[in-house]
């Protein structure tokens, strides 16, 4: 009877043995299956509720740095402005200031963080896919950022006397903001060769959002106008400081939360590739 020698496995794939030689030797060898791949959702979820959990205790101290700063530039602001359309440009930017304090800072010195100190090696061996670790970190710190961004919007409309009857777009504003500002916090953090570099980043980039988000357009040079042109959170500024008018341009709202939602998929993309290269280093 001849002996059958097993054949080696690779790490992706089952080869099936040899089939026996010799007279009366009928057996089949049958590929042992293969674990079945982990989809987004799923994995989506877990990675999400996991950050949330772990990011809860750290994260909501500065949760309320992030929201007292944005109300002492509000109050700050007050003695130069009256009212009017700067006056909504001010109440806008500094509300989306928060999202871009947990969403852009944070979230670049997280992943600055985790790949200094090998914690991407831990992911990688997770039978999950890059874009669920990525979306899943920036979902859970973009939550953070809902209480902040929803009291300093309010206190906003009443300390410049602002109507409050359009703040519900705010269901809008925060995940687009949050999707787009997450995925460039998540795109410095990676890219950075350092977590000292990555931690400039991102506070290099909370810093143009607030001069450039704060400050009324129309106060702002010609080039630095450019530049708020490129920033993410420009046009959730936009959308929001127009809602705060009597009769709000529902069509301009749409058209920048749109470019907004645009901003944040490319952003994501850029930030899951920006995973996927430093994993594999």
């Amino acid at each position: 009877m001849t002996s059958i020698i097993p054949a080696r496995t690779a790490p992706s794939r089952v080869r099936p043995l040899p089939r026996p030689s010799g007279p009366g030797s009928a057996a089949r060898t049958v590929p042992a299956p293969l674990a079945p791949r982990a989809r987004l959702l799923p994995s989506l979820a877990a990675v999400y509720r996991a950050q949330l959990s772990r990011a809860r205790v750290a994260r909501i101290p500065l949760l309320f740095v992030a929201t007292f700063q944005s109300v002492g530039i509000m109050v700050l602001m007050r003695g130069v402005v009256d009212g009017g359309a700067e006056a909504r440009a001010v109440v806008a930017g500094s509300s989306v200031l928060v999202v871009a304090f947990v969403a852009l800072n944070l979230l670049a010195q997280y992943f600055g963080q985790l790949r200094a100190g090998g914690g991407l090696d831990h992911y990688a061996t997770l039978p999950v896919p890059p874009a669920a670790v990525v979306l899943g970190a920036a979902g859970a710190y973009a939550s953070f950022t809902v209480p902040g961004t929803v009291f300093t919007a309010i206190t906003g409309s009443v300390l410049f006397q602002l109507p409050m009857t359009h703040l519900w777009i705010l269901v809008a504003v925060i995940p687009l903001s949050g999707a787009a500002l997450a995925g460039l916090g998540a795109a410095l953090g990676l890219l950075a060769p350092r977590p000292e570099l990555a931690t400039l980043l991102g506070q290099l980039g909370m810093s143009a959002a607030l001069l450039l988000g704060v400050l009324p357009a129309d106060r702002l040079p010609g080039p630095v106008g450019w530049a708020r042109d490129l920033l993410p959170s420009t046009y959730g500024v936009e959308a929001l400081a127009r809602s705060f008018d009597d009769r709000p341009d529902w069509g301009m709202i749409g058209f920048f939360l749109a470019i907004c939602a645009v901003v944040g998929v490319l952003s994501l993309a850029v930030a899951t590739w920006a995973y996927r290269r430093a994993a594999v280093r």
